[in-house]
């Protein structure tokens, strides 16, 4: 059964939006979106039309929203596609501390999901090329978290923790479930191995988004009009982030069951990516030699995470998405000289 999404009180909301300027406010409707536990409302008001929510509890630390915030507001200064901060009547602050909630008010902007196009998959890497070229010198004094799913010891623990976590009815018996997850530590610790010896650890840091996929996007006409969902920012290796968004730009799905789904990746989608990256902030060598890695690795910490914590990933049974895993992976490590030189010709 679907829990339903929280919802604001008349008085509450009446109360918050006293303090913005939105100017005389023609309708209100609950916007059901994202975390049922963080209540969002479209406001259309004479002054335009706005997205209010109130921030979930965990994710409500006010130094990380205030870093999240100044990222988004060097971004806007530099007309990068997101939807703006509105801050409040007398203080301008993008954040509004309320009964002991944080909550935000943002412009909201029309578009629509990924259509899997080649020129929207160009345009999410040249996107993604340009926050990290926008943030390349940015500095805070709120420290960011470092950690990703590259040679993590909460991955290799996962990894270790899922045989026990798979439902016995749903598991085929004897040898295979090990023998399986040990098919799929070793090659993520031959992934982390092979990254590490191209040179990523020499290599700069800097912010990146943590969560480039398409759900974080909006498009229009193909192009991104708003990137959304700051909080996955911290410091690392820009590699390991556009490694990530190819992955998610090209992976190909199919149903609730993973057994039927194609172990390769979309080749030309992934190129498209690439080079969308790559015409706005140029990518070297070295960093392609890594990506083929980095993707097994992110797409191994993906599966394992929850399936480590539940058995299952989402609705998909565990095993069966496990032994996709498996396939997708060897076939990429199968494939590495082709996808690392896809920005050769």
């Amino acid at each position: 059964m679907t829990k339903e999404h929280e919802t604001f009180s008349a008085e509450l909301l009446a109360t918050c939006l006293s303090h913005y300027d939105l100017g005389i406010i023609k309708g209100i409707r609950k916007f059901p979106a994202g975390s049922r536990r963080a209540p969002k409302v479209i406001i259309k008001s004479e002054k335009g039309s706005f997205l209010f929510k109130r921030r979930t509890q965990g994710r409500d630390l006010q130094a990380k929203v205030a870093f999240t915030h100044q990222l988004q507001l060097h971004l806007a200064a530099q007309n990068f596609p997101l939807p703006h901060l509105i801050g409040t009547r007398d203080t301008n602050n993008s954040m509004l501390i309320f009964e002991d909630h944080i909550y935000e008010m943002f412009e909201y902007i029309k578009g629509k999901g990924y259509d899997s196009s080649l020129d929207a998959t160009f345009n999410a890497g040249r996107i993604l090329g340009l926050y990290h070229k926008l943030l390349a010198d940015f500095h805070s004094d709120y420290t960011p978290p470092t950690g990703s799913y590259h040679n993590a010891p909460a991955i290799h623990q996962a990894i270790g923790k899922t045989v026990g976590s798979l439902p016995i009815d749903s598991r085929p018996s004897g040898d295979e479930v090990p023998a399986t997850v040990k098919r799929i530590e070793e090659t993520y610790a031959h992934c982390a191995e092979q990254v590490e010896q191209i040179g990523l650890p020499d290599w700069p840091t800097q912010i990146v988004h943590g969560d480039w996929h398409p759900g974080n996007m909006l498009f229009r006409d193909r192009h991104v009009v708003a990137v959304i969902d700051y909080d996955a920012a911290r410091v690392q290796q820009r590699v390991i982030d556009f490694a990530n968004g190819a992955l998610q730009f090209s992976i190909l799905g199919g149903g609730d069951d993973p057994t039927g789904w194609p172990e390769y990746v979309d080749v030309t989608r992934f190129k498209r990516f690439m080079l969308g990256y790559d015409s706005v902030n140029v990518i070297t060598k070295l960093e392609m030699q890594c990506v083929p890695h980095l993707m097994c690795e992110a797409m191994i910490a993906e599966g394992v995470l929850p399936i480590a914590a539940t058995g299952s990933f989402g609705r998909i049974q565990g095993y069966p998405f496990l032994t996709m895993v498996l396939r997708k992976v060897n076939w990429i490590q199968k494939n590495v000289t082709e996808l690392s030189s896809v920005l050769d010709d």
